[in-house]
Parts: structure tokens; sequence; C-alpha cells
């Protein structure tokens, strides 16, 4: 390109790019964006889902980024220090469970949980059947008729010195008869074993029974007003900074290792699969609509975050630079050229 044109072009250049610049600021910019985002809009509204994306794509980005990016070791750290400041802050102590819960919300999470009656009988038939509960009833049971037998019953209190006799008595049998007190446990032990499956059974009969809809309704409220009225700060007292933050990389910890199971890849390939039975075939206005996002949304945070945004760029010069690095090509190619030659 000869020096006038070489000149002309760069003129050219300038002069587009100080219009590129003008309409990017201030009612400008808003009225661009707004435009863009009614014609985009518009497209949404006929464009169907799976126009735009498939199964597999969205699959593949929770792949590549939930399930194998590695996550640096910052990101605990930094988790537990955000937790630290929000247990730490002042509003916990300003903060009452009921007005962050209220009592209606509970009772309908309480009336809900008490829907589950097959899972509370399966649970508690569970606990039941566990070697170390029967454990706990032999053993409650065991000290309870030994201690029944030599201070609380009936005659030991009501006669004076039955107790302490029946106690000498016990010393004086072992003296005689050493090994005593441990046959006697071995067969109360052993008559327990047997009797254990019956105990058992009448405790779960029991529970059934007690632990009725009624029962865990007025128990639960009950305890429910004992707390509603108490600060978060009390609620959470005895969980320093230090635990706070272990538990906080114990959960890291088990999100890096849940993320890799085949279990976790089958509930996200279930939901996207799902998402693209419903609206695959459907506008994705339709998708953005029943999710609450409208144009007026989208449009609001325009406001509040994408214009800010481009102002700081556009303070710093990046935006002058993005158009120059976009125009300057143009105007230095062959295409150019031949313009203004023809012009010339």
């Amino acid at each position: 390109m000869t020096k006038g044109k070489t000149d002309l072009a760069n003129q050219l250049l300038e002069q587009h790019v100080k219009h590129e610049l003008a309409s990017l600021k201030g009612a400008k910019l808003r009225k661009f964006l707004e435009q863009e985002l009614d014609e985009l809009w518009h497209y949404a509204g006929e464009i169907t889902l799976g126009r735009i994306t498939s199964e597999e794509q969205v699959m593949g980005v929770i792949q590549r980024i939930v399930m194998d990016m590695e996550l640096d070791a910052g990101i605990p750290e930094l988790a537990a220090e955000m937790a630290t400041e929000v247990l730490n802050a002042d509003v916990q102590s300003k903060t009452t469970l009921g007005e962050i819960i209220t009592r209606e919300q509970a009772t309908g999470f309480l009336e809900e949980a008490l829907e589950l009656r097959q899972q509370r009988e399966r649970v508690i038939s569970e606990i039941m059947a566990h070697p170390v509960y029967q454990e706990l009833v032999s053993n409650v049971v065991y000290h309870g008729l030994v201690n029944y037998l030599y201070e609380d019953n009936l005659i030991t209190k009501s006669v004076p010195g039955v107790g302490s006799m029946m106690k000498f008595g016990k010393r004086m049998a072992n003296r005689a008869v050493p090994g005593l007190d441990e046959t006697f446990e071995r067969r109360l032990k052993a008559w327990l074993s047997d009797s254990l499956p019956g105990l058992i059974s009448r405790s779960e009969q029991f529970l059934h029974s007690a632990l009725s809809d009624e029962e865990l309704r007025d128990s639960v409220m009950a305890a429910w007003v004992s707390l509603e009225d108490r600060t978060i700060a009390e609620l959470h007292e005895g969980l320093g900074d230090v635990q706070l933050q272990e538990f906080v990389v114990l959960g890291y910890e088990f999100w890096l290792q849940f993320r890799k199971t085949g279990y976790f890849e089958s509930c996200a390939r279930a939901v996207v699969s799902h998402l693209f039975d419903k609206y695959g075939e459907r506008p994705l206005t339709d998708l953005l609509g029943d999710m609450g996002v409208s144009r007026e949304v989208v449009m609001a945070e325009i406001d509040a975050y994408a214009i800010p945004v481009i102002d700081v760029l556009r303070e710093e010069g990046y935006v002058e630079a993005l158009i120059r690095r976009r125009l300057a090509p143009f105007y230095k190619s062959a295409a150019a050229r031949k313009i203004l030659q023809q012009e010339a």
C-alpha cells in the first residue's frame, strides 16, 4: 500500500475506533445491550435446547469441570477461613433460630417427616437388631437385676438390716464356695442371652407404639419451642474455629472422592437426561421461564453488573485495544487496499 493510501487507511481505522468506543459508553452502551438482548430473546423463543447443545456435550462439561478438574489446595483453606468469619460474625448473636426458620416451616418439615412411617419403623428395627444395642440391653438388665437383688428390692428397703445381711451372706457364701459370684453371673447372663430376643422384640413393639405420630409431633414441637428464641451463636456454642475448619476440610475431602464415583456420574446423567427429555425439543425460553429467568431479570443484571464491568475495562484501555485488534487487520488487508485503490 502506498504512503497516501496507508495514511488514509490509518485515518479510517482511527475514526472507526472512535466510533466504536463512543457507542460502548453510557446510554449508547445500554441501548446497544438492550437491543441485543431483545434479539437474543427472540431467537431463544425459536431455537430449541437440543439445537444449541446435546446431552453428551453437557455431560462433557460436568466431566471436565466437576469431576476431573484438579482443584487447588487453597480452596479448602479459603472455605475454612470464610466459614470461620461466618461463625464469628456479629449477626450470629443477633439472629434467633425462629428468624431463619419459622414455626410454620418447622411444622411443615415435621409433618412431611412423619409421613415416612415405613422408614421410621425400619430404622427402629435395624437399631434393635444391632449387636451394640443388644449388648447394651443385656448389660442394663443384668446390672438392674443385681442391684435390685441386693439393694433396691422392697424387702431390703422395708426391713432394716436386711440389705446388710444379704450383702454379708453374699460375702460369706463366696468365702465358703469360691467362684460362686462368677457362677451366678454366668448363669444370669446365660438366662439373659436366652431371653434377649424376647426382650428386644418387646422393646421394638414398645417403641413402635410409643413413637406414634402424636408423640413425636408433641416432642419435636416442644423441643422447637425451647430452641426457636435462642440465637445461632448459642446453638453452636462449643464449636470453635479449629473444629469448624476441620469439618470443612473433611467435607472437601469427601467431595473430592465422591465426585469421581460412578454413583455421582449416574445421578448427573439421570438429571441431564431428564432435562433433555423435558426441554430438548422446546424453545430455550421455556427452560429459562421455568427457572424464573425472564428478559427483565437478565436486563437487571446487565445494568447491575455488565455495564459497570465494561466501564472499568474501557477506563483501563482494554476495550480500545480489543477494538483495534479486531479492526486493524481489515484496514491492512488486501481487500481494504483494493477499495482504496478504486477510490483513488
